[in-house]
């Protein structure tokens, strides 16, 4: 299983989306709080459609209290614009986190400095553009991982 965290999420279609994924691919979302939105909020709902009641969804007070309830073995990977490391670089294994932060200004500073080699970004070409939207980031991250973590 692969996980899926968003750290401070703050438009409910991309945790929806990305809750959607999730769900195709058997991996579970991890949402970081605070949350930019309530997750009985009509529009996470509309996003996930009918799947968002079997989405397997982890709330968390605190990007420490999940990775302390991960345990020491786990493996992240940050994804950030601000790090040199290519998502392709990556040799991904069952049971990675793909951590993504929020909308309008991505993963905090100090995690990001602190990521070393765990900090990957997504390949794009210089045409002045900063970033791509949260939930095509988790799919191209997510299927990219899920495709070198499945059997066959």
């Amino acid at each position: 299983m692969l996980h899926i965290v968003l750290i401070a999420p703050e438009i409910p279609h991309n945790a929806g989306a990305a809750g959607r994924l999730a769900l195709a691919t058997g991996s579970r979302l991890h949402l970081v709080k605070p949350l930019g939105f309530s997750l009985d909020d009509k529009h996470v709902r509309r996003t996930g459609l009918d799947y968002w009641k079997d989405v397997d969804v982890r709330v968390w007070e605190s990007f420490d209290e999940l990775k302390s309830a991960a345990g020491e073995e786990a493996r992240y990977w940050y994804l950030s614009t601000k790090t040199k490391r290519g998502l392709w670089d990556v040799s991904f294994r069952d049971g990675d986190y793909l951590v993504f932060g929020c909308e309008s200004r991505g993963l905090p500073e100090a995690i990001v400095r602190d990521a070393g080699e765990q900090g990957i970004r997504i390949p794009m070409v210089e045409q002045g553009i900063r970033s791509l939207n949260l939930s095509t980031a988790v799919g191209i991250t997510l299927y990219e991982a899920w495709r070198q973590t499945q059997p066959g």
